[in-house]
């Protein structure tokens, strides 16, 4: 074992247990991210609750809805790139306060919206605060924790998104329980003002990491652009890297963004039997995550990618190719959701040491966010073939073939496991 790899005894500690070892900044930080990243999963999952709802409503096509998914991750693309280059010159604290109140505001007003096109302006802006939380918030806990735990701490704060999935379940069970759905929809993106609040936990207990400061004090004299992960040295990593974000999150948002309206429509469920057996997915889901923290730190980034991959491609073909019946359909949920959301425990960790520090989250935020924008053309191009063909089949063949993508890609990339995080490297 290298000085730089983890020991036996850190590396037996289950995810949840990681936590208690923490130093105090760590951990504060660790529930800034984590509050932060729940808190977006439930603005953004809240659409793919109301989708049908919209439809109905408003007389919009299943690929004018599909469309307004698309437009959130599109936007957000361009919002991530932005945010971590601008969190390499001003500071990642800084601009990740910026992104929640950007977000959270932009969700709220979403509550107000009367027709398509104001609805889409608003799902666009949203996008882009959503696209900087996570590429900014990804670099700051990859950062102040040390690497012995980073790849566990980085991949718990990504269960936060199966918690703020799980929240929006329940806020959407309840809602159109108690509400007409005209106004049940809009209460719903009206709760999103909530994350705002966490940006005053951020400014009171959150510092800038030492290793960017260290970095900032070096570039008052070394030349550095965020254009160099373009650069000779490292444009094979870029490249490698954005496809695969692309497959992760194509393969994923071609799965979550239609899943409720595939359970409603498709199966003919009700909304609490839509919301029973989300729950099993979003269990799924969290139990992944956890299970993907622990086996990145364990095994490697890579490796994880590569058996949530493959798990992702085989437990979404049977969910959505099968004849399966309903009680078949509850169970195929949780290897679903657990294998879709396993792989993302390792996409942070893994981005973050793949760059240096100078251009860390240029090139984190290029990354993630090229395969988000690129993947947010899924939902849309799902939308428009299942016209054609029934929305199962079309799931199933752009999530599949998304997950190939990935499997392919991540053979050519490096391990990065254990690697000490420099001011200037």
């Amino acid at each position: 074992m290298t000085p730089d790899e983890p020991s036996s005894e850190d590396q037996s500690q289950t995810s949840l247990e990681i936590i208690r070892e923490l130093t105090p900044v760590e951990r504060r930080t660790f529930w800034a991210a984590f509050g932060g990243w729940t808190l977006d999963a439930f603005d953004y999952m809240i659409y793919t609750f109301v989708i049908v709802t919209l439809i109905s409503l408003w007389g919009i096509g299943a690929g004018q809805a599909g469309l307004l998914g698309t437009a959130t991750l599109v936007f957000s693309a361009i919002g991530g790139w932005a945010g971590g280059a601008l969190a390499d010159r001003f500071g990642r604290v800084r601009i990740l306060q910026v992104s929640i109140l950007w977000f959270s505001i932009c969700t709220f007003f979403v509550g107000f919206s009367q027709n398509f096109e104001q609805i889409f302006v608003l799902r666009a802006l949203q996008g882009l605060g959503f696209g900087a939380e996570w590429a900014v918030g990804s670099v700051l806990i990859g950062e102040i924790v040390r690497s012995d735990f980073r790849g566990r701490a980085v991949g718990l704060v990504q269960s936060g998104w199966a918690v703020g999935w799980g929240l929006a379940a329940v806020a959407f069970t309840v809602a159109f329980t108690l509400l007409p759905p005209e106004i049940a929809w809009r209460s719903l993106f009206w709760v999103g003002i909530l994350p705002g609040l966490l940006v005053l936990y951020i400014r009171k207990h959150i510092p800038e990491p030492e290793v960017f400061v260290e970095t900032k004090q070096i570039k008052q004299t070394q030349t550095s652009h965020f254009t160099e992960i373009f650069s000779p040295k490292l444009i094979k990593t870029t490249v490698l890297a954005a496809l695969m974000c692309t497959g992760i999150q194509g393969g994923y948002y071609a799965i979550t963004t239609w899943l409720p309206t595939y359970l409603r429509t498709d199966r003919g469920l009700s909304v609490i039997g839509t919301g029973s057996y989300l729950f099993v997915i979003i269990i799924g889901s969290f139990i992944g995550y956890l299970c993907g923290a622990w086996l990145t730190d364990r095994l490697g980034r890579r490796v994880n990618i590569l058996i949530f991959a493959v798990l992702s491609g085989i437990s979404v073909l049977l969910y959505t190719q099968l004849p399966l019946s309903d009680s078949a359909m509850l169970v195929a949920g949780f290897p679903l959701g657990f294998a879709a959301s396993g792989i993302f425990s390792s996409l942070g960790s893994y981005l973050t040491e793949l760059y240096p520090t100078r251009v860390r989250g240029s090139g984190q935020g290029f990354c993630y966010n090229f395969g988000r924008g690129v993947g947010a053309l899924f939902p849309t191009l799902v939308g428009y073939l299942s016209e054609q063909v029934g929305l199962g089949f079309a799931i199933g063949v752009f999530a599949g073939g998304a997950y190939i993508v990935v499997i392919l890609v991540a053979l050519m990339l490096p391990e990065t496991r254990g690697k000490q995080l420099q001011a200037w490297d």
